[in-house]
C-alpha cells in the first residue's frame, strides 16, 4: 500500500511541475461518425457500436459480432482533412474490445523561413511544404457488470502529432465511462483523460533558429515541451420512444463539462458546461433524419459585447444488411458562419453476413 502511495505522490507532483493548457489535443474533441454529428453529438447514453471506442466504451458490450467504421470530413474549406477508422468485436457474453484511429491534418503548408536569403533577395525556389499532423490510436475495453443494466468501459490512447521537421510529441491518457439503462431510460458518462493526458514535445532547434528572430521581441525561447490536458467529462440522458408501428423517436440530451473557464454558455471558475441535444427519428430501423444543437457559446464580439451563437447540426442514415451509410451537415462555427462541413460515414455489421 506504500508502494502505491508513493507512486500517487511521484505522480501528482509530476502533473503539477508541468504546463497545464486549457486546450490540448483540441483533435480528439472533434467527434467520430456522422450519425453522431446529425445529432450534435449528443450520443454517450446511447452509443452502442464500433464507434463507442470513442463515444462511451461501455457500449462496445452491445456489440454482437465484427463491426468496422470508416469516417471521412473536410473542415476549412477542405484545407483541414479529418479521417478515422474503428473495430471491435466481442470476447465473450460480457465483454468486448475495440481499436480505432484518427488523423487529422493539413497538407501542403508551405515554408517559408527560408524565402529570403541572408543577402536579403527573395528566392521562391526556397519555399518547401510540410505537413502538420495529429494521430491518436486507441483501444477500448468494456464488460457487464452484475448489476442489471451497468456497463463500464475503459479507453487507453496513444497520442502522436508532428508539425513537419519543426516539432513532434508523444501523449497517453486514459479515458473511464459507464452506461446504465433502466425503465427505458438510458444514462451514460464519459470521462477524458481522467489521469490527465501527458504530451512530450521534441522540438528542432535548428529550425527554431531560423524563425526566432522574425518578430522583435517575440519566439526568443523554446516553447515549453510538456503539457497536461485536463480532464473532460459527458453527461447524457436518453430515451426512445416508439410513434408507432414503423416509426421510432430518439432524443437525448448531453452535458459536456470542462473544469476551467471557457467561453460556453454555463462558465464558472471550476467547470464549464456547454450543452446538447439530439434528436433521431428512423422508419423500421432502415432509414434515419437526424438533428441537433450544441456548442452554445457566448461569443465576444467586436464591441466587446458578449452574444449567444450555437452549432446547428443535420444528418440522414440508410441501413441495409449490415451496411449503414450516414451522413452529417455541421456548422463548424457559429449559425452566421458559413464553413459548413460535410461528413460521410460507413459501418459494416458482420452478424448480418453470418
Amino acid at each position: 500500500m506504500k508502494k502505491y502511495l508513493a507512486l500517487l505522490f511521484i505522480v501528482t507532483q509530476l502533473a503539477v511541475s508541468q504546463t497545464v493548457r486549457k486546450y490540448s489535443n483540441e483533435f480528439l474533441n472533434i467527434g467520430v461518425d456522422a450519425a453522431a454529428f446529425g445529432m450534435s453529438k449528443a450520443v454517450v447514453a446511447t452509443s452502442n457500436d464500433v464507434n463507442s471506442t470513442y463515444w462511451n466504451p461501455a457500449g462496445l458490450v452491445a456489440i454482437k459480432d465484427y463491426q468496422g467504421a470508416i469516417m471521412h470530413a473536410e473542415y476549412f474549406a477542405g484545407i483541414a482533412k479529418y479521417d478515422y477508422a474503428g473495430f471491435a468485436m466481442p470476447i465473450d457474453d460480457r465483454s468486448a474490445i475495440g481499436i480505432s484511429m484518427i488523423r487529422f491534418g493539413v497538407d501542403d503548408i508551405l515554408n517559408t523561413t527560408e524565402l529570403i536569403d541572408s543577402e536579403g533577395n527573395i528566392d521562391y525556389n526556397r519555399i518547401s511544404l510540410f505537413s502538420a499532423a495529429d494521430y491518436a490510436l486507441n483501444f477500448a475495453y468494456a464488460r457487464n457488470l452484475p448489476v442489471k443494466g451497468l456497463n463500464v468501459g475503459f479507453n487507453s490512447k496513444i497520442v502522436r502529432r508532428i508539425i513537419g521537421d519543426f516539432a513532434t510529441s508523444w501523449g497517453f491518457g486514459v479515458d473511464a465511462a459507464i452506461q446504465f439503462e433502466r425503465n427505458n431510460w438510458q444514462y451514460g458518462i464519459m470521462v477524458r483523460d481522467i489521469t490527465t493526458t501527458f504530451n512530450s514535445w521534441s522540438i528542432d532547434e535548428q529550425e527554431f533558429e531560423k524563425i526566432k528572430n522574425s518578430i522583435p521581441d517575440q519566439n526568443q525561447e523554446l516553447p515549453e515541451t510538456t503539457e497536461l490536458t485536463l480532464p473532460k467529462a459527458q453527461i447524457g440522458v436518453a430515451r426512445k420512444f416508439e410513434l408507432s408501428r414503423d416509426f421510432n423517436l430518439l432524443s437525448e440530451i448531453d452535458l459536456n463539462l470542462r473544469f476551467t473557464k471557457t467561453n460556453d454558455i454555463i462558465a464558472s471558475d471550476f467547470v464549464s458546461i456547454d450543452p446538447a441535444i439530439g434528436f433521431q427519428a428512423d422508419y423500421i430501423d432502415t432509414v434515419f433524419l437526424r438533428a441537433g444543437v450544441g456548442n452554445i457559446q457566448n461569443e465576444l464580439q467586436f464591441d466587446t459585447s458578449k452574444e449567444v451563437s450555437f452549432q446547428p447540426n443535420f444528418g440522414v442514415g440508410f441501413k441495409y444488411k449490415g451496411i449503414q451509410i450516414d451522413y452529417a451537415l455541421t456548422n463548424i462555427a457559429s449559425v452566421g458562419n458559413a464553413l459548413y462541413s460535410n461528413v460521410f460515414s460507413i459501418k459494416l455489421d458482420f452478424d448480418y453476413f453470418r
